[in-house]
Formats: structure tokens, sequence, C-alpha cells
């Protein structure tokens, strides 16, 4: 019996790896796609905002799907979390969830619209992008703060509280922290994906000196307001072992430094390469001062993972899925790797 609970605690956190790593291939991929919509509301010309919905044509609802995958995963390893957690974001996954749909809708019938459509179809598109960039950094935020769960023994403990308890100063903060951080994927994603020359390339490039320190600015008052607020950061972070979080900032600032440069030097691909490393090195060092929690105070991985019966189960049946997608992802961005002219505009 010992080796089986051992086995199925591993089970569970390889699991925790999948869910953490969706979503981080969530951020990177559509983060970019999101950042670029709300650099569209910017534009000088609807004929532009149109040539940055082509350049995501091939990639951006293979990009989302990792969304799906993340929220698969959650349901199917960890349903406890999956149902109390819902019932905690309903409203801000749901304002998400609108903003995707209404995107969505913006990207596949702007070329079948007439011209007062196509330029209502560019409103939609910049600011559905930017709702979903600041809602979903908001569940984020919510997620960090905790929230109560029942107490009955013998009961599965489900959420209370107020449809709207998510909302804080910090919530918020994180939902525009996440509109920044995308608004910079955003325009060094636009600068990678059209020819040298464009105006709109240019424009994505001025707009990334700024957007850049305050992404640093953004990053700082995240960490500093998460330490000041919450126990399980600043005890992770200021503890014994605060040298090995020590070499975690060396090596963002180390990362953050090299985007600059490579965007400087109009190494537009090795500037996004630099950007996605800074990215997944930061949100894995937050993972691991979460772990063992999955929303710090209220679930553990552990606490909330399906019976060993499930699990395994779920295991057998979705585990191949993961290399199909990555290589089917890899495919896609291969394919549409070259860069565009602002003449492929949806028309």
């Amino acid at each position: 019996m010992d080796g089986l609970n051992h086995i199925q605690s591993l089970v569970t956190f390889a699991w925790w790896l999948a869910l953490d790593f969706s979503v981080l291939l969530y951020i990177l991929l559509d983060g970019a796609d999101l950042g670029a919509g709300v650099f569209s509301l910017f534009v000088r010309s609807h004929h532009e905002r149109g040539a940055i919905m082509s350049a995501m044509a091939g990639t951006w609802d293979a990009n989302e799907t990792w969304l799906i995958v993340a929220g698969g995963v959650l349901f199917g390893t960890f349903p406890f979390v999956y149902g109390s957690a819902f019932s905690y974001l309903m409203v801000p996954l749901a304002l998400a969830l609108w903003g995707m749909i209404t995107r969505a809708l913006a990207l596949e019938f702007r070329h079948l619209a007439d011209e007062p459509w196509k330029r209502f179809s560019d409103i939609c598109f910049g600011f559905s992008s930017l709702a979903v960039a600041f809602f979903g950094g908001m569940a984020v935020g919510a997620v960090m703060q905790g929230f109560p769960l029942t107490n009955t023994p013998g009961v599965i403990p489900t959420y209370v509280g107020g449809s709207f308890r998510f909302i804080s100063g910090f919530s918020i903060w994180t939902g525009v922290a996440a509109v920044i951080a995308v608004t910079l994927a955003g325009t060094l994603f636009i600068r990678a994906r059209f020819e040298h020359g464009e105006p709109i390339r240019e424009q994505a490039a001025h707009w990334t000196k700024t957007i850049f320190w305050l992404a640093l600015v953004a990053v700082a008052i995240t960490v500093v307001a998460s330490a000041a607020i919450f126990p399980w950061a600043s005890s992770k972070w200021f503890g014994r072992n605060f040298w090995i979080w020590g070499i975690v900032l060396l090596v963002v600032i180390f990362t953050a430094y090299k985007m600059r440069v490579a965007s400087h030097h109009d190494r537009d691909v090795a500037a996004i390469l630099w950007f996605n490393a800074a990215v997944a090195i930061m949100a894995g060092a937050m993972m691991w001062t979460i772990y063992p929690w999955l929303v710090p105070g209220t679930w553990t991985i552990y606490s909330g993972a399906s019976p060993a019966v499930s699990l395994f189960t779920f295991t057998l049946a979705m585990g191949g899925f993961f290399p199909v997608m990555l290589m089917y992802n890899a495919y896609q961005i291969w394919v549409f790797r070259a860069r565009v002219s602002a003449l492929a505009a949806y028309h």
C-alpha cells in the first residue's frame, strides 16, 4: 500500500508539472497574440490592424488549445480544485471567455464583412484581447490569494464566498501587469512577423523600448507586493535558502538584459526567445514558491488530486497527447515562420 501511495504521489506531481507546463505554453504562445491585439488599438489604420490579424491567422487557434489542455488536466487530475476554483473565479473567467469568443469572431469574420463592419471587427479584436489579458491576470492574482472552503467532515469541501470575492487591489494589479506583459510580447511578435521597413514593424519597435521598462517595473512591484502580502512567499524567498532565489533573480535580470540587447540590434527571434526564457523562469520560480499548494492556503496538489484509479486511468488515456500537440505546434510555427508584408491584411 505504501508503494502504491508513493506511485500515486509521483503521478500527481507529474500532472502538476504538466498543468504548469500547459499554462506556461498558453501564456507564451497566446500571450503574444493577445499583446498584438492590444497593440492593434494604437496602430495608424484599419488596414494595418487587418495585417496584424493575418500575421497570426495560421497559429492563433492552436495556441489557445493549451488553455483547453490546462482545463482538462485540472478537471481530470485535480477535480476538487477544479470545482471550487471555478466557483470562486466564475466572473473573471466568464468575462475572459467572452473576450476569447469575441476575438475569435473578429478574426474569422473580418474578411467577410463590409467596410463599416471591418472597423467594428478591428475594435472588437483589440478590446477583446485586452479583456482576456486583464481578466486572466486578475484570475491568477485571485488564485494566489486563496479562498475559503466549507469544513464539514465527510463532505467534499466547496467554495464559500461571494461572486466578487476575487476582487482586491492585488488581483486588479496582476490584471494590469498581465496587460503590460502581453503587450511587450505582442510588440516582439509583430517585429518578428513583419518585414523590415514596414511602418507597423517600426511602430512596434518604438513601443518595445517603452513597454520593456514598464514590464520591469510591473515585475518588481508584483514581487514586492507578493512578499509583503503572502507569508508563503516571504518565508521561502527570505528563508534558509534565500541564496537560491537570489540566483534566480540574477538569471531573470540576465535574460531581460539579453532580450533588450537582441531587440536593440533587431535580432527579433532572439529577442522573443530571451523574453520567453525570462517568463518561463519567473513562472517556474512562482510555481515552486507556491508548492506544495495548488491554491495557496486552500488546496495542496495532493489533497486536491483524484483518487488513484481515476488518476491512473486519466494518465493512460491522456498522457500521449502532450508530445503530439507539441510536435503540431512546432510544425505550425515552422510553416508560418516567414515574415509577412502589411499588404497581407484580412480584406
